[in-house]
C-alpha cells in the first residue's frame, strides 16, 4: 500500500488556489498537486513554477480518479458545488478534506456526513478563509471573554481595490436578493439581505460604516457550535456611495433585474474592473455577554487587513498544515472547533492587524 502524502489542491490554478498552492509547496515540496478540469491549464500553472507544483486534471462533475488518489492525503476545495457526491467520495477514501466554500446550504449538506467522514477516518474543515474563517474564530475568541455570552455581531467591509474572483463577484450579486435565517433570541428567524442596516465603526482611518445584513455562512453555522443567543452577520464596501446603490437597488426592487443573465454578467464585469479605492478589508465584532457576577460585559475585535483573496488563500493554508501534520478524529469540522484566532495570527503575522477591547 503505498503512503498518502500529497496535497491536491481542486481549482488550484485559480484566484485563489495558486496562492494557496504555492504557501503549501514550499513546507510539502513535490507534495503538492493543482487540479481542475482544464489539465492545460494546470500544466501552464505548473511551468510557471518550474513544475515545483504539478498538474492533475479532476473533474468534481465526475468520480474521483481512484488510480490518481491513492497517494493523497489532503484535498483542498476552492470551486462552488452543487451536491456533495464529489466530498462523500473523498471521506469514502479516507482523504482529510478542507473546502473554501462560503455557501451556508452546502456546508450543511457536508455536515450531514459527518458518520461516513468518521467510519473512514477522514476529518473534514468547513468555514475557512476570511468570512467565514477569521469571522468565525474573532467570535469564538469572544465568547472565550464570557461566562455567558449573549448577542454577536459580525460586520465585513471589504475593498473595492481587491482583485476578486469572478466567482465570489457573482455570489455577492445573487445574494443581494436571497432570504435566509438568523438565530435571534435563540429562534432562527428568516431576514433578507441588503436589509436592516446598522452603523459600525472601521478604525480611524475608515470611520463609520453602514453594514446590511448578507447571507455570509458564518451566522448559520456559529448558530451551532457557539452559545450565543444571538448572531447575524452584516456587509458593506469601502465605498459607501457604491453601498448605498446596492442597498437602494434592494429596497426599490431593481434588484430582480439581476436575475436577468446578460445584465448580471454586465454588472459582474463592471465591479471586476472597479478600483475606487485600495484593497483593504475589515472586520468588526462586537459581542455581550455577563461574567459569573452578573456584570454586563462588551467585547469589540477590530481585524484589518489587504487583498482579502489572499488572506483567504493564507488562512486556507495554516488549516491545511494543521490538518495535514495533525489531524483530529475523523468528522466534520468548522474552522473554529479546529483552531483559534491566535494560530491564525500567527501564520499569517504581519498580513493582518488585531485591535481588541473587553470591558
Amino acid at each position: 500500500m503505498q503512503r498518502k502524502e500529497d496535497i491536491v489542491v481542486v481549482g488550484g490554478y485559480g484566484h485563489v488556489g495558486r496562492t494557496i498552492c504555492e504557501i503549501l509547496e514550499k513546507k510539502y515540496p513535490g507534495k503538492v498537486y493543482a487540479a481542475g478540469r482544464s489539465l492545460v491549464k494546470a500544466k501552464q500553472f505548473s511551468q510557471s513554477t518550474d513544475g515545483k507544483i504539478k498538474p492533475m486534471q479532476v473533474d468534481i462533475n465526475n468520480p474521483l480518479p481512484t488510480d490518481k488518489l491513492e497517494r493523497v492525503k489532503l484535498i483542498i476545495m476552492c470551486l462552488d458545488q452543487t451536491d456533495a457526491d464529489f466530498v462523500r467520495a473523498v471521506f469514502r477514501s479516507g482523504i482529510h478534506y478542507v473546502d473554501v466554500s462560503a455557501n451556508g446550504l452546502f456546508l450543511n449538506e457536508i455536515e450531514k456526513y459527518k458518520r461516513e467522514a468518521e467510519d473512514n477516518g477522514s476529518s473534514a474543515v468547513l468555514s475557512v478563509g476570511l468570512a467565514p474563517g477569521i469571522t468565525n474564530l474573532l467570535a469564538l475568541e469572544a465568547e472565550r471573554q464570557m461566562d455567558q455570552i449573549e448577542e454577536i455581531e459580525i460586520a465585513i467591509m471589504l475593498g473595492l481595490g481587491d482583485s476578486h474572483g469572478k466567482a465570489a463577484l457573482e455570489w455577492t450579486v445573487d445574494s443581494l436578493a436571497a432570504k435566509f435565517e438568523v438565530k435571534q433570541g435563540n429562534r432562527q428567524v428568516e431576514v433578507e439581505s441588503f436589509t436592516d442596516r446598522r452603523l459600525y465603526h472601521f478604525g480611524d482611518k475608515m470611520g463609520n460604516r453602514y453594514a446590511y445584513r448578507f447571507p455570509f455562512s458564518d451566522q448559520q453555522t456559529l448558530s451551532r457550535t457557539l452559545k450565543a443567543s444571538s448572531i447575524s452577520t452584516r456587509f458593506c464596501l469601502d465605498s459607501a456611495m457604491v453601498t448605498k446603490i446596492l442597498a437602494i437597488t434592494k429596497k426599490t426592487g431593481a434588484v430582480r433585474l439581476l436575475q436577468i443573465g446578460w445584465l448580471k454578467n454586465l454588472i459582474v464585469r463592471a465591479m471586476g474592473r472597479l478600483h475606487l479605492r485600495d484593497d483593504g478589508f475589515a472586520i468588526k465584532v462586537e459581542a455581550s455577554g455577563r461574567n459569573l457576577e452578573g456584570k454586563l460585559l462588551h467585547a469589540d475585535f477590530l481585524l484589518q487587513g489587504k487583498n482579502q483573496s489572499i488572506i483567504t488563500a493564507k488562512v486556507t493554508a495554516a488549516v491545511a498544515k494543521h490538518l495535514y501534520d495533525s489531524p483530529p478524529p475523523g468528522g466534520v469540522y468548522h474552522i473554529e472547533q479546529l483552531t483559534d484566532i491566535a494560530y491564525i495570527q500567527k501564520e499569517l503575522g504581519s498580513a493582518i492587524s488585531l485591535k481588541t477591547a473587553v470591558n
